[in-house]
C-alpha cells in the first residue's frame, strides 16, 4: 500500500495535491511519501518480531539524507556499498554499529574509513579483500569484524542484471572456497569472524529462493561451528520484490514467517537488507508533456523527464506504471513515452495505453522511489532533478534542483588552452 491516491480525479500524495507541488517547484521531480516509508519499514521490520534481527536499509536504493534519516528514526540500520554511502548514512545519524558494508570493490581508503567509524560488519567478497582488510585493521591497531559473502548458486528468477547469487555473477565466493577462506581468516591477527553473508538478487517475487539460500548458509554455519568458528550473524541480504505491473510478491509477513521458521535453533541474529520493498512504492517521478508526435506507425509523447532521470526502463526494459496527475475524459491512446535525450533508448514506456494527453499535462511515473534518483546522471548536460518529501499536508524540498552552474563544478580550463 502507498499514499498516492486520487481525490476528485486529481492525484494526491498524502494530503497534498501533486499539481500544487509541480506549480511551485517545476518538473521533473521525485516525490516521496513520509507515511509510506514509515509504514513499509514498520510492516517489514515488525514481521520479524520474536526473532533476533536487524533491518539494514539498502542505501543504494535511495540515498537521500531525508529518506535515510527517516529510516534511522524508526530504528533501522544501513547496508552500504561505498565510502560515499557510509558517509551519507552517518551524516543522517545512523548508528555505525548497525551498518554493514557490502560490495565487491572496496578500496583500502574505504576499508580504513569504515574501521575508524566502528561499523558492525564487513561483508567480504574475495580472498584478496580479506587480506587487504586484515592489513588495514593492523595499521589502525584494531580488528575487523567480518562475514564472508557466499554465493549459493541459486536462481532467484529475476532479471539477469539484478541476479547476484549464481556462479556466473561477480558477487560472493563459492561455498567450498568460502569454507577455505574462513579457515584462512581464522589465522589472521586482525580479523574477527562474526557472520556469514548471502544475497541472491533483487526484485524477487517468490519466497522459495530465499529459503533455499538460507538453508545452504545454515549448513555452512554448522560446519564452521564444528571447526570452532562461531558465527553470530546471518546476513541474508535483501531482494524482496514489489508490484510494478502484474507482479504478486509475497507480503513481508509470509516472507518473514518462512525465514524465521528456518532460523529456529540456529542461535544467530538475522540481518535483512531491504531497499526496494521499503522505498519503491513510496516515491514517484512527476513529469510534464512537452510535445505529441503522431507518426504513421507510432505516437510519441515527449516529456521533460528522461533516461538520465530514471534509467530502469532503458537499462532493464522494466515496467513503470504511468498515470495522469489529473484524470480527464476521452479516448485512450497507445504511445511511447519518451524523453529529450539524444538516444533511441531514451524511453519511460513503450506501446503504452494511456489516457489522452496534451502539452503541459502532468504525468506520474509510479513506483520510482527505489533505484530512481540514485541511478540518475547528468547525461546530455541535464541538471539532476529535485527531490520532495510530503508529510501530511506539508511538503519540503529535500534536494534542490541542480543549476547549469552545478554541472561545471570542479571543472577547469587549463592555461595552455587560453594562449
Amino acid at each position: 500500500m502507498h499514499d498516492f491516491h486520487y481525490d476528485h480525479e486529481e492525484l494526491y500524495c498524502e494530503d497534498v495535491p501533486v499539481r500544487k507541488i509541480a506549480d511551485e517547484v517545476g518538473t521533473p521531480f521525485y516525490l516521496y511519501s513520509n507515511h509510506t516509508l514509515e509504514n513499509h519499514f514498520n510492516v517489514f521490520d515488525s514481521a520479524f518480531d520474536g526473532t533476533d534481527h536487524l533491518t539494514c536499509f539498502s542505501v543504494k536504493a535511495n540515498s537521500n539524507l531525508a529518506v535515510l534519516k527517516k529510516i534511522v528514526t524508526l530504528g533501522g540500520g544501513m547496508d552500504v556499498v561505498s565510502g560515499g554511502e557510509l558517509f551519507r548514512a552517518l551524516r543522517a545519524g545512523a548508528d555505525p554499529r548497525k551498518v554493514v558494508f557490502s560490495g565487491v570493490g572496496k578500496q583500502v581508503k574505504e576499508l580504513e574509513y569504515a574501521l575508524r567509524e566502528g561499523i558492525l560488519m564487513f561483508n567480504v567478497e574475495s580472498s584478496q579483500e580479506l587480506v587487504a582488510l586484515d592489513q588495514a585493521a593492523g595499521r589502525l591497531g584494531t580488528k575487523a569484524p567480518i562475514a564472508i559473502r557466499v554465493n549459493p548458486h541459486i536462481d532467484p528468477k529475476t532479471h539477469p542484471y539484478i541476479s547476484t547469487g549464481l556462479k556466473k555473477n561477480k558477487f560472493g565466493i563459492e561455498m567450498q572456497q568460502a569454507l577455505e577462506d574462513y579457515r584462512e581468516a581464522q589465522k589472521l591477527k586482525h580479523i574477527e569472524i562474526i557472520g556469514v553473508d548471502c544475497h541472491i538478487g533483487s526484485q524477487i517475487t517468490e519466497i522459495d529462493p530465499f529459503v533455499e539460500a538460507l538453508r545452504k548458509v545454515k549448513e555452512l554455519v554448522l560446519t564452521l561451528r564444528e571447526e570452532s568458528i562461531h558465527i553470530r550473524y546471518i546476513d541474508l541480504g535483501g531482494g524482496l520484490g514489489i508490484t510494478y505491473d502484474q507482479e504478486q510478491p509475497p507480503h513481508p509477513r509470509e516472507y518473514a514467517a518462512r525465514l524465521c521458521e528456518e532460523m529456529h535453533g540456529v542461535d544467530c541474529t538475522l540481518i535483512l537488507e531491504p531497499g526496494r520493498v521499503i522505498a519503491g512504492n513510496a516515491g514517484i517521478l512527476v513529469t510534464t508533456v512537452i510535445y505529441i508526435k503522431e507518426g504513421t506507425e507510432k505516437t510519441f509523447v515527449t516529456v521533460d523527464a528522461a533516461m538520465n532521470d530514471l534509467i530502469r526502463p532503458s537499462l532493464y526494459g522494466s515496467f513503470q506504471a504511468i498515470q495522469p496527475i489529473v484524470k480527464k475524459p476521452g479516448k485512450e491512446i497507445v504511445a511511447d513515452i519518451v524523453g529529450p535525450i539524444c538516444e533511441s533508448g531514451d524511453f519511460l514506456a513503450k506501446d503504452r495505453t494511456i489516457p489522452p494527453v496534451k502539452p503541459n499535462d502532468l504525468l506520474a511515473v509510479m513506483s520510482a522511489g527505489a533505484y530512481g534518483f540514485t541511478m540518475s546522471s547528468n547525461y546530455n548536460s541535464r541538471p539532476r532533478v529535485p527531490e520532495i518529501m510530503v508529510k501530511g499536508a506539508q511538503f519540503s524540498i529535500i534536494r534542490e534542483r541542480e543549476r547549469y552552474e552545478d554541472l561545471m563544478r570542479g571543472e577547469h580550463i587549463p592555461e595552455f588552452l587560453n594562449t
